[in-house]
């Protein structure tokens, strides 16, 4: 018997979902191990599909955004904001300038409380939890400044074609600043007590290690490919809003491994600081929506830097007031499939860890369609015939 052979005979599956503590949404994870050491593993998705790309040919043009916000409810600023660039490039409309610096604004607002839930979740997961209870009270006053902008703590409901649908009232500046200003400050303490603190360092160094030429290969976005040296970036690639028109930084670290990914987020919650100040400070006046009489027959993209990394939105127009196709590529399904190589060589213990280190968000990864000769192969009442069919097979196996 060969040593390959031998090998493969003491490997075992470790499942990790449908359900499981670290994830907060459905996926399932088979790791092939050998004894602690994860060797391999195999990703099964499609356990948590709500067909907003179907949904969306259904709604009026000024509807869709607020169904693509709830695509994501972490991300509910950046769907919308790539949904109505895509539309605008359609329509060959440019909002008013103030309109890009509000949507700047309350996109990177929302970036920090995205990084800060996260860091919040890894404290969690590794079992600090006061880093959570830190993290989640800081972010806390990110959400206060929400609603007293947009009225919603999520699902801001600020951007539509053309412009924004909220202003943000010289009253309202003063308060905004004071909330980033303390957020600032715990910031600042809570990254020094992470990144002090030897026992996790211990636990996320040399952790789930993804290459630089592996998340090139695998064409990871945001914090996953910037933790693995890769400076991808919308805001600086493909500047829109007002992202050139305030300085700030990219953050960028080589190693590759879960504590890179968390120095991006922490670190890049200063630089979205730095930008919402630079916005404030130059706001200009003017109106907040340019008026859209029509989207002509065409086709347009829109992408952004969503917290987890580029999200890509495509509309297609027959000249009609509802899109003939929306497409939309969240970040989260770029970054999914680059786990099989970050869990290999890791023990079962890490594994959980480095699959929770991309912030992955299945609702946003889910879809199915299939196609045959053109031709769509199973309608919506298929499906559902197929579903009753496998639970009634399931249901015959356990009598």
């Amino acid at each position: 018997m060969s040593e390959e052979q031998k090998s493969t005979k003491t490997r075992r599956i470790v499942p990790i979902g449908p359900y499981h503590p670290l994830q907060e949404e459905p996926e399932f994870f088979k790791l092939i191990v050998e004894g602690e050491t994860v060797v391999d593993m195999e990703i099964n998705i499609g356990y948590n599909h709500r067909g907003h790309e179907f949904i969306s040919p259904e709604l009026t043009y000024d509807q869709i955004p607020f169904l693509v916000e709830r695509i994501c409810g972490i991300c509910s600023n950046s769907h919308p904001l790539a949904c109505v660039l895509a539309i605008e490039d359609c329509a060959g409309i440019e909002p008013p300038p103030r309109a890009n610096y509000i949507r700047s604004i309350i996109h990177e607002l929302e970036r920090i409380h995205s990084h800060l839930l996260w860091v919040g979740l890894g404290g969690h997961f590794i079992g600090y939890n006061t880093v959570w209870m830190w993290a989640w009270k800081y972010r806390e006053h990110v959400l206060q400044v929400f609603e007293m902008i947009t009225g919603n703590r999520n699902h801001y409901a600020a951007n539509k074609p053309g412009g924004v649908r909220r202003d943000i009232s010289k009253e309202q500046v003063p308060q905004v600043l004071a909330a980033l200003d303390l957020a600032e400050e715990k910031t600042k303490l809570l990254t020094n007590a992470v990144l002090d603190d030897p026992v996790i360092l211990g636990r996320l160094a040399n952790v789930g290690i993804l290459t630089k030429a592996d998340a090139i290969a695998y064409s990871t976005v945001g914090p996953t490919s910037r933790g693995s040296g890769v400076p991808w970036d919308v805001r600086k690639d493909d500047p829109h809003a007002a992202y050139a028109e305030v300085p700030w930084d990219r953050v960028v670290f080589e190693e590759g491994d879960v504590l890179a990914k968390a120095k991006v987020r922490l670190l890049e919650t200063f630089e979205s600081i730095k930008i919402v100040r630079g916005c404030l400070e130059n706001l200009p006046d003017g109106p907040i929506e340019a008026r859209i009489e029509e989207i002509p027959p065409g086709e347009g993209i829109g992408h952004t830097e969503a917290p987890r990394g580029e999200v890509f939105h495509y509309i297609r127009s027959d000249g009609s007031n509802r899109p003939l196709r929306h497409k939309v590529r969240a970040p989260s399904f770029m970054n999914i499939a680059s786990n099989v190589v970050a869990v290999r060589g890791g023990s079962i213990a890490d594994a959980a860890l480095t699959l929770a280190a991309v912030d992955p968000c299945y609702c946003c990864t889910e879809r199915m369609a299939a196609f045959e000769d053109g031709r769509l192969k199973y309608t919506w009442n298929d499906l559902l015939k197929l579903s009753w069919q496998k639970t009634e097979r399931l249901r015959e196996k356990l009598k």
